[in-house]
């Protein structure tokens, strides 16, 4: 996939292409992303999407923290995995946000970049307002020579999937679910920094992350089975996300992890977390000691979870996750 940031590239005319802001880039975008694949495919074309390096709501309100799925670096990396041949990078700007429809594919769509054909997702709308609808883009797409398309809806069984969707199912700790509505296994990643080391006085050290994207969606307190990824290695492991509520019961949410079989100093260095398997929710235990024992069945729990788990492919025969 070859990345075409229009601040300083000219792509290629003639594309067939979609746009969007793609976060996570789950099986609802990759169903879309096929339709301008096979059909660029069947024009001997070449496809695209385009999307923006910055939320268009952040852009317009600096306030606004917009829940994400996934950076932009991870995005375009998801991209990847699919069979796009480009990604055009379109800064989204004030001046951007003031254009209607047909000025935005006149101008922009047909005079900058210069699309053959455009796929409109089932229920995507763009321009000031989002005003109007697929018959109005039909009609100022033709206007100008670019035939628009409305893609098909995808359905996993009877279920929408959307990003919206899967931030629900995090908050829920279905990670199961999100990560088959994904099509790969959900992951923050993040600086180790020094934490209280309570981890290490009672038997399980862990390493304490700091998330590098400052919006990512946080799955809901817990215990989790990961896979720890740190530079070409890959480790099994146990994540807490939460407060602490029997050791410091305190408003700070820490997201830390336990990596078996491993001891080494992490501290500055980076590290990315897969999550596989939600283990229980938070609790606040009656002293250390029960604290101590939950957290060792916990860990005999995760064992048994990442037990014939394909540390290459990434895939687990007991889960429905898909991956690509």
């Amino acid at each position: 996939m070859r990345i075409i940031d229009l601040k300083n590239d000219v792509p290629q005319k003639g594309m067939v292409a979609t746009m969007g802001f793609f976060d996570g880039v789950h099986l609802g975008h990759r169903h879309l992303i096929d339709q301008v694949v096979q059909e660029a495919k069947h024009r001997e074309r070449e496809s695209a999407v385009i999307t923006f390096p910055i939320h268009p709501r952040k852009v317009l309100d600096k306030d606004y923290q917009p829940p994400l799925l996934c950076g932009f670096d991870e995005k375009l990396t998801q991209l990847a995995t699919t069979e796009i041949d480009n990604c055009i990078v379109l800064e989204f700007t004030p001046e951007l946000s003031q254009l209607s429809a047909k000025d935005f594919i006149q101008q922009i769509l047909k005079e900058q970049i210069g699309i053959h054909t455009l796929f409109i997702g089932y229920d995507h709308r763009f321009g000031k307002n989002r005003a109007e609808d697929f018959d109005d883009y039909f009609l100022y797409g033709t206007e100008v020579g670019i035939q628009v398309i409305h893609a098909t809806k995808y359905l996993f069984g009877t279920q929408t999937v959307s990003s919206s969707q899967i931030r629900y199912l995090l908050a829920e700790g279905d990670i199961s679910l999100s990560n088959t509505f994904l099509s790969y296994n959900y992951t923050i990643t993040g600086k180790i920094i020094e934490g209280y080391k309570m981890g290490r006085r009672i038997g399980f050290p862990t390493a304490n992350i700091k998330i590098w994207e400052p919006y990512k969606v946080i799955p809901t307190d817990g215990v989790y089975a990961v896979r720890v990824h740190i530079e070409k290695d890959i480790h099994d492991g146990m994540l807490y996300i939460g407060n602490r509520p029997t050791l410091h019961d305190n408003s700070h949410t820490s997201v830390e992890v336990n990596i078996f079989d491993f001891d080494e100093n992490l501290y500055n260095k980076t590290l990315t977390v897969e999550f596989v398997s939600f283990v229980r929710p938070d609790i606040k235990f009656n002293g250390v000691e029960p604290l101590i024992a939950q957290i060792t069945k916990d860990k005999n729990k995760v064992i048994e979870k990442l037990k014939g788990y394909d540390k290459e492919r990434g895939n687990n025969s007991e889960s429905s996750t898909v991956n690509n």
